[in-house]
């Protein structure tokens, strides 16, 4: 089984990063929510940080804005990841030349169209 991090995940069922691990539930993933403040989302239980996580996730999708992101890219390197996938509004040239410099693969993407569905339908 495929596994993913979405680091943002939300309660908010109107956010995408709620949307998103909805989206990867429905479509097989092993989803791994991820958010400093919650315990809990979509009925998943919910990490402070990818660094908790039980095992390396295949895809790591992240619903933060690019200054946040900066912060956490050396704890997505420590844990590992085959993909990150930065969704609208969380690239930026400090993201993707710290990620390249600490050798993640990133792929600009809106994660929740990648795996076939629309956010509208969620």
């Amino acid at each position: 089984m495929k596994t993913v991090a979405v680091i943002g995940a939300s309660n908010d069922r109107s956010k995408f990063g709620n949307k998103a691990v909805r989206a990867f539930a429905q479509t097989g993933y092993q989803v791994f929510p991820v958010h400093p403040a919650l315990t809990e989302v979509e009925g998943l239980t919910c990490y402070k940080s990818i660094l908790d996580l039980p095992s390396k996730p295949n895809l790591v999708s992240v619903y933060l804005g690019p200054a946040r992101l900066v912060q956490i890219l050396p704890d997505i390197a420590a844990k590992g990841c085959d993909e990150l996938w930065l969704n609208p509004g969380t690239e930026s040239e400090e993201v993707f030349a710290k990620a390249k410099e600490l050798g993640l693969k990133t792929v600009p993407l809106c994660s929740i169209i990648a795996v076939g569905l629309s956010p509208s339908q969620l």
